[in-house]
């Protein structure tokens, strides 16, 4: 396993981080259990959730991704050998979004964000979280697949980024969070969380953990400079794109137990640009001798601007492939052939 800086944290995060999303839903505890062991056998030590998980969300299952993750830590005694990454959910201005959190009142002003905060701590049995993630923006943005931005006032509540950063500063102080992130986040938001913490004594941001992969590459247009001129890395998500990228859903294939067989919500990477451009990465895997998802994992570990790729499993024997993904190097000639297909076919997923 290899490690990295997570900004100016003073932590070492592996390049691997372990996603959870499908604890509760799609694995049992006991799965889930499997999953962190082996993980922390091959060297990972973050484990990302959020008190939405498990996903789909629903009010029968919210936080039992944190709760599993917090029977692991009791049975196993092992808190001082991980990093423990977690995640609010943010306002609920879309019918499509969940709305059973704190009867809808996910605003990051105090009061929501100390519920939250205090709810996921019991959940997880422990006194602190080592990263705090703020899930999408408190405000009107181009985010989840949305390429346009929304020209429409801010709800009355919104929080205004000084507040929030302010509460996490009392969080922080408390020894509650130890550092703080955004995810699903624009290059307007990372601005101004920065300017803010620059300007007005407040805590600094040290990630920010929004999609990207082979299909989705938006990240490198207006947020991947910030790895570069502020230290701001990329926790990727949804690096294998729903599971569309292992090629496994090809010609509409639909199989047993995967994501998109199981629920028809998740429709953002399977439109059918998306399933063309995968066929040719598949079909450049293959000519290279590598499966698949090794191939679009370990692009994602290449990028100079990915801290950690958040990767996911619902059985052990994807997770051990994705996790050699750390061993696989990409040559000249692979890297030429990638360019080749997203030339042709950019960003058909975002």
């Amino acid at each position: 396993m290899e490690y990295v800086a997570l900004g100016d944290s003073g932590l070492d995060i592996s390049r691997l981080t372990l996603g959870t999303m499908t604890w509760g839903e799609q694995n049992t505890a006991q799965d889930a259990f499997s999953q962190i062991d082996l993980a922390l056998e091959h060297g990972i030590n973050l484990i990302d959730v959020a008190e939405m998980y498990p996903v789909p969300p629903r009010p029968e299952t919210q936080g039992d991704t944190e709760r599993i993750l917090g029977q692991w830590l009791a049975r196993s005694g092992r808190r001082d050998k991980v990093l423990i990454a977690t995640k609010v959910v943010g306002p609920i201005n879309d019918p499509t979004r969940p709305s059973h959190f704190r009867d809808g009142n996910t605003h990051f002003d105090r009061a929501n964000l100390t519920a939250a905060l205090d709810a996921s701590l019991k959940r997880l049995g422990t006194d602190y979280v080592d990263l705090y993630q703020l899930h999408w923006p408190d405000r009107n943005a181009n985010y989840f697949g949305k390429l346009g931005y929304p020209y429409q006032d801010d709800a009355p509540d919104s929080a205004p980024i000084e507040e929030t950063l302010a509460v996490l500063k009392e969080f922080i102080a408390a020894g509650k969070v130890r550092h703080i992130g955004v995810s699903n986040e624009t290059p307007w938001g990372v601005g101004r969380f920065l300017e803010a913490a620059r300007h007005a004594d407040l805590p600094r941001i040290v990630s920010i953990q929004n999609p990207y992969s082979l299909l989705n590459r938006s990240y490198e247009i207006g947020l991947s400079e910030f790895a570069h001129r502020d230290g701001i890395g990329l926790l990727a998500y949804s690096p294998l794109a729903f599971g569309v990228l292992s090629g496994k859903y090809l010609n509409g294939a639909r199989p047993a137990g995967g994501r998109l067989t199981l629920f028809d919500r998740f429709v953002r990477y399977s439109n059918p640009q998306a399933e063309a451009a995968t066929a040719q990465y598949v079909a450049l895997a293959d000519a290279h001798g590598l499966t698949p998802a090794q191939l679009a994992l370990a692009w994602v570990n290449s990028r100079p601007f990915v801290l950690s790729n958040i990767i996911g499993a619902t059985t052990l024997a994807q997770l051990e492939e994705n996790l050699r993904s750390i061993d696989v190097t990409l040559d000249a000639t692979l890297l030429a052939g990638i360019e080749a297909i997203h030339t042709r076919q950019p960003n058909p997923a975002p």
